[in-house]
């Protein structure tokens, strides 16, 4: 397994992760033994926004003995009122849920506090000035949160608490089909309305936020990566063509600043399959190639960090001088630690012979050459 660092945090988190949704699904028995399953085999990240009392419980009995080892996305917000889930700010209901999922994970600390699922600016703006955010920043001054977090689907939204200096990391929906979708506060319409014909390639708006919160050291943690599953079937992927869990898991971990993506499990079988990204072949990963034939789309000239441009023959990070080129345009000035990022990467843009090599690998037709030059201009080496 391989861990990075989620962002500020400094935390250590496995980059295949467990999201716990379906574990109320299974017997309890059984889904307890999947999560420690998990944990065996290096997972070490697991998200519970579930209010249940079921999946608290079974999450709570599979960190048993081993709590110290895992990190816990717990969400504050998510309530369970007359037998159903409801997210709320009001704390008579925000308060009793939250000390409930202390008791029933067996622990007095959550390693990530979720401020729970915010898509509209009405509600970050009332939530941001409210007893709710006080009881947040409490709980974190008190230690029984360790980090606050926030999740959302809006890159709006995500961008304001990225910016926001207290929001360490971002739970955030993170698939081919969602980036290429424009902010929209109605998460329900992510999921249809798709021809295939009206986008072009990542949004800019998402693929501003990647950028800002590599630079702001904000970690990303993904949700939603298989977009429920309809990538996995051409009939059902808005691109006409279908992707494996490979390829998925390997798309989110290639966007800026992501550290896990949190993938939902229903045998010991579904943990095996993810785990094996991390022995597969950069054929298995291979996402590029599939959206560049796909017949529903176009990337056409954008640069998705996919890594085919290699080998160079005066071995640049290609993929890696790109990201930082987009991180440094985006501000009036180079940040100096883009800049210093940039430099520790040994050979720069300036080191490029313009023999295209690359161009002739690029699935998107990134006109790799002009883009090294520009660099090489920018940050003056």
């Amino acid at each position: 397994m391989n861990y990075r660092r989620l962002g500020k945090t400094g935390l250590m988190v496995s980059e295949i992760g467990f999201g716990g949704e379906w574990l109320e699904r299974h017997d309890e028995e059984e889904s307890v033994e999947l999560v420690r399953y998990a944990g065996e085999k290096g997972i070490n990240i697991i998200d519970c926004w579930m209010p249940d009392p079921k999946s608290r419980d079974i999450i709570g009995k599979g960190m048993k003995g081993n709590r110290e080892k895992w990190i816990v996305q717990g969400h504050i917000g998510s309530t369970w009122q007359d037998g159903q889930y409801v997210r709320s700010r009001d704390l008579k209901y925000v308060v009793p849920a939250f000390e409930d999922i202390l008791k029933r994970m067996q622990t007095d600390y959550i390693d990530l506090g979720m401020i729970h699922y915010i898509d509209a600016q009405e509600e970050w703006d009332y939530s941001m000035n409210s007893d709710y955010i006080k009881y947040v920043h409490q709980l974190h001054d008190q230690g029984v949160i360790k980090h606050i977090g926030l999740s959302t689907h809006n890159p709006r939204i995500a961008v304001q608490a990225a910016e926001s200096g207290f929001i360490e990391m971002i739970l955030f929906s993170i698939n081919p089909a969602f980036d290429m979708r424009p902010a929209t506060e109605d998460l329900d319409s992510m999921f249809g309305g798709y021809d295939g014909t009206d986008y072009a390639g990542i949004d800019p708006e998402r693929a501003a936020l990647y950028q800002l919160c590599e630079e702001k050291d904000v970690g990303i943690t993904v949700m939603k990566g298989f977009f429920g599953g309809r990538l996995f079937d051409a009939a059902t992927s808005p691109f006409g063509t279908a992707f494996s869990a490979k390829q998925l898991i390997h798309y989110s971990l290639t966007r800026p600043g992501v550290s896990s993506i949190l993938c939902g499990y229903d045998t010991k079988e579904q943990v095996d399959e993810a785990l094996s990204y991390e022995t597969a072949s950069d054929e298995e990963k291979d996402y590029a190639s599939v959206l560049a034939s796909a017949p529903l789309h176009s990337y056409t000239g954008q640069c998705t960090y996919c890594g085919h441009c290699k080998p160079c023959p005066v071995n640049i990070d290609i993929a890696m001088v790109n990201k930082f080129y987009d991180l440094a345009v985006l501000q009036p000035e180079v940040p100096e630690s883009v800049k210093a990022h940039y430099e520790a990467l040994g050979v720069t843009a300036s080191a490029c012979i313009g023999c295209k090599g690359c161009e002739s690998r690029c699935p998107f037709g990134v006109e790799v050459a002009e883009r090294m030059e520009k660099t090489a201009e920018l940050f003056g080496c």
